[in-house]
């Protein structure tokens, strides 16, 4: 099954080189290239794609705003963000907003190829190591906007559910969570995505977000 790729980013250079990389893989496709937000909400909502390649700085609409648009619209589309910086302020927003991960614009081909079949999975594109580093420079000096899940709904879970939930807003893999709670890997996946289901979030990296907007979990001093 081929992925559908959009790219979206005001550097026509970018796209150019982005779609050479990704075109020469059999099993990926770009199926549009957007110059700008309002263009990328639009391609989205007209082409369908399996994933997105978002630039968070863009003319008329910026990244962040076209993925809030994006996911409001109920496009399953998974959201990838490009940025220069791996410590990019913009990239928090963009996965408060809704992206599932992101990437550096100097990624090597390989990495790229294989971060958009990684999406296109299901998966997030953020390591354990990358979440900490991200959430624990810029979680305190972020505004805490109304959480989309409140305290309430988290008596949905099971004891199980929140503990789990609790490793992975310490942003501990599956491999690490098991052996903390003496559980097999299927078993811990299968939690994170009960917690997802009842929680009505995309991917483990919402979950993170969450419980740092709700206070489950603090950054550690640097």
């Amino acid at each position: 099954m081929t992925v559908r790729v959009l790219v979206a980013d005001d550097q026509a250079l970018v796209r150019v080189g982005f779609r050479m990389i990704i075109d020469a893989k059999p099993d990926l496709d770009v199926v549009g290239e957007a110059a700008d937000g309002e263009e990328a909400v639009a391609l989205a909502a007209e082409l369908r794609p399996d994933v997105v390649l978002m630039d968070v700085r863009m003319p008329r609409l910026d990244g962040i705003g076209a993925i809030e648009r994006i996911v409001a619209s109920g496009n399953p589309a998974r959201i990838v963000v490009l940025t220069t910086y791996d410590v990019d302020d913009a990239v928090h927003a963009a996965l408060r907003a809704g992206a599932c991960g992101f990437l550096l614009k100097d990624v090597r081909p390989t990495d790229l190829a294989e971060a958009i079949r990684v999406v296109a999975r299901g998966d997030a594109l953020l390591a354990p190591s990358v979440t900490r580093r991200l959430l624990e420079r810029f979680a305190p000096a972020l505004p805490a906007p109304a959480p989309p899940v409140t305290p309430a709904a988290l008596r949905a879970l099971s004891r199980r559910e929140y503990e789990v939930l609790y490793l992975v807003a310490q942003a501990l893999s599956n491999a690490e969570i098991a052996e903390r709670l003496g559980l097999t890997e299927a078993t811990v996946k299968a939690h994170v995505s009960g917690v997802l289901r009842k929680l009505g979030l995309r991917d483990r990296v919402q979950v993170v977000v969450l419980a740092y907007d709700l206070r489950l979990v603090r950054p550690r001093p640097a």
